[in-house]
């Protein structure tokens, strides 16, 4: 039986104009057919990926007070450690605990006529019994970074568009983040929601698991597995790259099944974005492509906007309802947009 989500190598990039032809046109087939694909080729070495997913467990087996202390509510960012079952999908708990981390900035001072989402700058929260997590996982940030830049670039090839097409709405300031995640298994949980059926906000997401399954994506009105292959990243395009392609690309629904019992899945995924002050275009797509964009997805309870800003406080607010209450209550009790 043919693999639903294909092997993808990034490393055809650099194999002459043949080859560089066929893998763009694998990559923009792969994004449109199914969303998901695993990368190789992509030049993070197996110790490196080793050393994050090591430094991710070294932080879920501290303490809980040591966790505690750097928790979310605390972080008007959005940074922070979030307790098993401290984050919602769609109303409903997920069974995992993390860890997120975004770009270390310094926070944007506030008054009148200043965005919501400017809030979102700031720095990260680090635990203070394990030093040695914050330079491991912004070394991954960096590698992590670098893959999904030069993915950005090969999937304005693929659409026709110049490399740069993307450039002057990341660049300088991009709004990356990223989270360390740990499933326990179904034993210690309340349900098998690791996370629910749901689509990602940013560009592209660039996933690293560990050996235990649990990622769907669903795909032809079913649930396919994603299940590890090693040495590679699983990548999935968000919705702004559906934006900018006006649903030529499409960004596609996933979860995360709780893992069997006795069983921890660790993962770590990273979501490379725009800027928060940018707003994606609507690029001018060939003929035979155009024809095929069957614009973005609507959504009544989650509509997406092109300002980025706008549309990843919504994200925030919507999953983390206790910081929203602690940070944004001036949003909640008067109802406002979050711009």
């Amino acid at each position: 039986m043919a693999r639903i989500v294909p092997v993808l190598d990034l490393s055809r990039l650099g194999q002459g104009a043949s080859e560089r032809r066929t893998f763009l046109f694998d990559l923009r087939t792969a994004a449109r057919d199914v969303g998901f694909f695993y990368l190789s080729g992509h030049g993070i070495s197996a110790a490196e990926i080793d050393e994050v997913l090591d430094a991710s467990r070294r932080f879920f087996a501290l303490p809980e007070a040591d966790k505690l202390a750097i928790e979310m509510v605390k972080s008007p960012q959005f940074r922070g450690y979030t307790r098993t079952g401290g984050e919602l999908t769609k109303g409903k708990a997920d069974w995992r605990e993390q860890l997120d981390i975004g770009v270390e900035r310094r926070p944007v001072p506030q008054g009148p006529g200043i965005p919501a989402w400017t809030r979102l700058q700031g720095p990260n929260q680090w635990p203070s019994a394990l030093p040695e997590l914050e330079p491991a996982l912004l070394a991954w940030q960096t590698r992590a970074t670098a893959v999904a830049i030069r993915l950005l670039k090969a999937f304005a090839l693929s659409l026709d568009q110049a490399e740069d097409a993307f450039d002057p709405i990341y660049s300088g300031e991009p709004n990356h983040r990223m989270k360390i995640v740990r499933y326990p298994g179904r034993d210690a949980t309340g349900g098998d929601q690791g996370v629910g059926a749901h689509k990602d906000g940013g560009f592209l997401t660039l996933l690293l698991q560990d050996e235990n399954k649990g990622l769907q994506v669903e795909y032809d009105e079913s649930w396919v597995n994603v299940d590890p292959i090693p040495g590679t990243l699983v990548v999935n395009i968000g919705e702004l790259l559906e934006l900018a392609s006006n649903g030529y690309l499409r960004a596609t629904v996933h979860r995360v099944v709780t893992p069997p019992a006795g069983v921890e899945r660790i993962s770590v995924p990273f979501f490379f974005s725009a800027r928060l002050d940018a707003t994606i275009p609507l690029l001018t797509l060939p003929e035979e492509l155009a024809a095929e964009a069957r614009g973005p997805a609507s959504d009544p309870e989650n509509p997406l906007f092109r300002d980025v800003g706008t549309n990843v406080l919504k994200s925030r607010l919507r999953s983390h309802p206790d910081v929203a209450r602690r940070h944004y209550a001036d949003l909640l009790e008067t109802r406002a947009s979050p711009v």
